[in-house]
């Protein structure tokens, strides 16, 4: 049987807070945040799933840049599961996404706006000219 390992996760939803830049002792950037997921196909109109996520580097930064509390956002990253011992000597656990990638998702019109974020043009889309099925192809 082949070997198949396989950790990807793409998740859409709102930020629950103003994600908050930190850096470690070593100067890498991370910012620590949720997104609220409504259940899709619940009949519980109010049933929300808070996801916690992490993001490292570039990705952190782009995240506290241009994302506020109430940003639609869409992430690819995985699932990673850590544990620790805290100060009462207790095993604690946490899962969160490792977010990789972040994307817009609100328009410009429908966006919580974020100080400083960046506007966009969008583009026409290219008019083509219709071809009748039976001419020839030019290739």
């Amino acid at each position: 049987m082949a070997n198949f390992n396989f950790n990807k996760v793409i998740l859409g939803g709102r930020l629950t807070a103003d994600p908050e830049l930190k850096q470690t002792q070593s100067g890498i950037s991370v910012t620590d945040f949720s997104i609220a997921i409504n259940r899709r196909g619940s009949k519980d109109e109010n049933a929300v799933d808070f996801i916690n996520c992490r993001a490292w580097r570039s990705t952190a930064e782009f995240i506290s840049r241009y994302f506020s509390k109430g940003s639609s956002i869409c992430l690819v990253g995985s699932i990673q599961v850590r544990s620790w011992t805290d100060s009462n000597n207790q095993k604690r656990y946490a899962t969160e996404v490792i977010a990789d990638e972040a994307y817009f998702v609100d328009s410009k019109s429908g966006a919580v706006e974020a100080p400083g974020a960046p506007t966009f043009q969008t583009q026409q889309a290219p008019k083509f000219e219709e071809i009748n099925p039976d001419d020839d192809l030019p290739f």
